[in-house]
């Protein structure tokens, strides 16, 4: 095949991703320099159609980059009243008390928030500020100079027959071109994968760790409706299958977030977290809060939960990472947007220092010195060992251990050091004979729903004609490796029902991919014990279509 050949635009910075931390990175741009030429580039159709989070924000990250952010009409409009935390069994819930945990636990101050809602809000500071940002762009390559370091990226490539090919109505995209590079893609970034991989950025440093998340946006009964309770489970239906816990945010307008988390290293390959989300809904204490209620959206994400000791290196020649693209989530707080927008604003400062002293294309090691030693750094150093704790030892001892250390923490040591997470998620996966299945109840189609149902509620799709974005290295290896060895785990990690295994009478097992279905995970690409799926970007303005996630 021929060369492409694709026109190229030239900015200052190039940001692949209008998230909180790329949003926040081109607003600072602006801030120090008016001239400076700043391009944000989105995947989604829009901005904040791809955001999924909790969320309870910490405005912090929002006071240091917009500190009149409330004259200026941000959507934080309910603020945390009440915070309760529950051990669940199957029919019984044990309040946990607020007094023994940490101050750093406590949510006063903070915000129940759509950050979908956030980040548009933001686009339009961004854009009155002069920033460009293009939705509807996906970014499918990095275009590399000459020493081997990163100037840009493709964008906007159109019209891929299924084959790869080129079909009638293909467009080549163009390439982006920047003094530096930001990558703020959310968790498990295509391109930020690429840039760890050749940079071997995380030599020296923990492997990341994730959960899966997925949320539900329920309309309850008027007469149960507390706005500003914010309510944290552990326990039951997880169990010592595997680590997570849920929340329920009483947002406005009579509705609450529901959503619930699994850690992506258990060892169960028969572990079904979508299911158990669902069955964790008939819990009697959710089960009388959403009686009469209606669901009106559905999503799912991965999280980063390495933390401290997670976290690559985030600099190569010209480019950074951003927010979850390097991975800045407070575990036990569950929050990772505030960290998000600060490195935002540290990126952009180090960017503005070195384009004004005219450098482009080397190191900004000053972005990531700010981030380990500064704000961030100390947020997350204060709670880096909860995690392992929990990997460990399970769910009471980490809580006592946990919570141990992070007194400690805040008094500025620990007893335990900087404890270590050992395998990645992938490796933690145990082989199917040492397991058994776990018989989950089937959906009532009221408070539980079966993955495709509530797929369509999270109003994605992607063009079908389009070669399919979730790729095998080894189109062998599920049928004949993953099937007999671990039981088919893709059948139930994937939280929108994209892979099966398809048997017919006579006929070899199939595995099918329905890529339609993906909301943009990357669990397939996390969890996959062999490896073996490679989350690529389908073309830009596919996938969820999140109202106000």
């Amino acid at each position: 095949m021929a060369e492409i050949e694709r026109e190229a635009m030239e900015y200052d910075v190039v940001i692949v991703g209008a998230g909180p931390a790329g949003l926040s990175a081109a607003i600072r741009l602006k801030q120090l320099d008016a001239d400076i030429n700043v391009v944000v580039l989105e995947k989604g159709s829009e901005v904040g159609a791809h955001i999924l989070s909790g969320a309870v924000l910490d405005p912090c990250g929002l006071d240091a980059l917009i500190p009149d952010w409330k004259e200026k009409g941000a959507p934080l409009n309910v603020p945390v009243k009440e915070d309760n935390f529950y051990m669940l069994g199957e029919g019984g819930k044990l309040r946990v008390p607020n007094w023994p945990m940490p101050p750093l636990m406590n949510n006063h101050g903070n915000y129940i928030v759509s950050m979908g809602n956030v980040c548009r809000w933001m686009a339009e500071q961004a854009e009155e500020l002069g920033v460009e940002i293009f939705p509807g762009m996906a970014c499918s390559e990095l275009v590399y100079d000459d020493k081997g370091g990163i100037k840009g990226v493709v964008a906007g490539e159109f019209g891929k027959d299924a084959d790869g090919s080129h079909g009638p109505n293909y467009e080549p995209g163009m390439e982006l071109h920047g003094k530096y590079v930001f990558l703020s893609e959310g968790v498990r970034g295509s391109l930020a994968k690429q840039v760890i991989a050749k940079y071997d950025l995380s030599q020296g440093h923990e492997p990341q760790k994730f959960g899966i998340g997925m949320k539900e946006i329920w309309e309850i009964d008027p007469a149960k409706h507390k706005e500003g309770t914010v309510t944290h489970t552990m326990g039951w239906p997880l169990g010592g299958n595997a680590g997570g816990g849920s929340f329920i945010y009483h947002l406005d307008n009579n509705q609450v977030y529901v959503g619930f988390v699994v850690h992506l290293n258990y060892k169960n390959p028969y572990v079904f977290p979508y299911m158990e989300f669902q069955r964790f809904k008939h819990h009697p204490m959710v089960a009388e809060l959403l009686k009469g209620g209606k669901r009106v959206a559905y999503g799912a994400r991965a999280i980063s939960e390495g933390g401290y000791q997670s976290m690559p290196k985030m600099v190569a020649p010209g480019v950074a990472l951003l927010g979850c693209s390097v991975g800045m989530v407070n575990v036990p707080r569950i929050k990772g947007n505030h960290n998000a927008m600060l490195s935002g604003k540290a990126a952009a400062e180090a960017a503005h220092a070195a384009i004004a002293a005219g450098r482009a294309g080397d190191e900004l090691s000053d972005y990531e010195t700010e981030v380990r030693t500064g704000a961030i750094g100390k947020d997350l150093k204060k709670v880096r060992n909860v995690k392992p704790f929990w990997s460990k030892w399970g769910l009471v001892p980490s809580l006592v251990l946990g919570g141990f250390d992070m007194w400690t923490n805040t008094l500025g040591f620990s007893l335990f050091g900087t404890q270590k997470h050992g395998k990645t998620d992938a490796e933690a996966t145990e082989e199917a004979s040492k397991h058994k299945p776990i018989d989950y109840p089937k959906p009532d189609g009221t408070l539980s729903f079966d993955r495709l149902t509530n797929v369509a509620f999270s109003f994605t799709n992607h063009e079908e004609s389009q070669p399919a974005h979730l790729q095998l290295k080894d189109a062998d290896v599920p049928v004949k490796v993953n099937l007999p060895k671990y039981a088919g785990p893709a059948a139930r990690y994937c939280p929108a029902g994209v892979y099966e295994f398809v048997s017919e009478e006579g006929k070899d097992t199939r595995f099918v991919i329905n890529f339609q279905n993906c909301v943009h995970c990357k669990t397939c690409d996390i969890k996959d014990p062999s490896q073996n799926i490679n989350w690529a970007t389908p073309q830009g303005g596919d996938g969820p279509n999140y109202p106000n996630m």
